[in-house]
């Protein structure tokens, strides 16, 4: 019931809302695409060009930047996207930071509805089950963010180092979190945000309030080199 309920969601935002919203008629197919392709590129930069690409229909119908720019704010607008804006800390050393924006949705959920994938289909694609249980840490701590005067982004250099989210209060505190999946992934994770704490100049910054790695399953702890491990079912704590 929950699911069909989903796909009932999404499909009046796309027959209805959609063209409702701004008064434009949109094709129901082509916002269909469109929601296809920002599923596939869930918790990722992808880029508008990106997504123009992936939804091309042919040499006829390939939707212009303009008309890419208008549907993806349309989404905005009905809160149905709600993309993660980049982190630019100052840095010790001369690091290039990408400042796309990381595409998400409002609930991971709308991502399955909109490819209509279920539980057993997710556990074969272990990939992008990654990609979405990101997308659920990152709403909820969104949602947690918020609570206490605050946003959170994401960070990711020209290095390939990141940080999936970051959390930052209104007063200047912030904190580094890394999401991963798996067990297996913590240590990669911890490594990743001591790297990135050690290269952001403190004479500028505030130092982290903390170092955290968020994982499916588990008990939370402090690991000696002090970076939290907390499973998402114990943010709420």
């Amino acid at each position: 019931m929950a699911i069909q309920n989903n796909i009932d969601y999404i499909d009046n935002i796309i027959n209805i809302d959609m063209s409702r919203v701004e008064g434009i008629k949109r094709s129901p197919a082509k916002v269909r695409t469109l929601l296809r392709s920002l599923s596939r590129n869930i918790s990722t930069m992808a880029s508008q060009k990106t997504i123009r690409n992936d939804i091309a229909f042919g040499d006829d119908e390939t939707l212009g930047e303009t008309t890419v720019s208008d549907y993806l704010n349309a989404l905005d607008r009905l809160f149905i996207t709600e993309n993660i804006e980049a982190f630019t800390p100052r840095l010790r050393s001369r690091t290039t930071i990408r400042t796309s924006p990381k595409r998400q949705f409002v609930d991971p959920s709308i991502a399955c509805s909109v490819q209509r994938i279920n539980d057993t289909e997710l556990l074969r694609d272990i990939n992008f089950f990654g990609y979405l249980f990101e997308s659920l840490c990152e709403r909820d701590l969104r949602v947690y963010a918020n609570v206490n005067d605050g946003e959170i982004f994401h960070y990711h250099d020209k290095n390939d180092l990141e940080a999936d989210c970051v959390i930052c209060l209104n007063d200047g505190r912030y904190a580094l979190i890394e999401i991963k999946l798996g067990k297996s992934e913590i240590e990669k994770g911890a490594k990743n945000l001591i790297k990135l704490s050690h290269l952001i100049d403190i004479d500028k910054e505030k130092k982290p309030s903390f170092l955290m790695v968020v994982t499916g399953t588990g008990y939370a702890y402090k690991r000696e080199d002090g970076v939290f491990v907390c499973p998402i079912g114990c943010l709420k704590d």
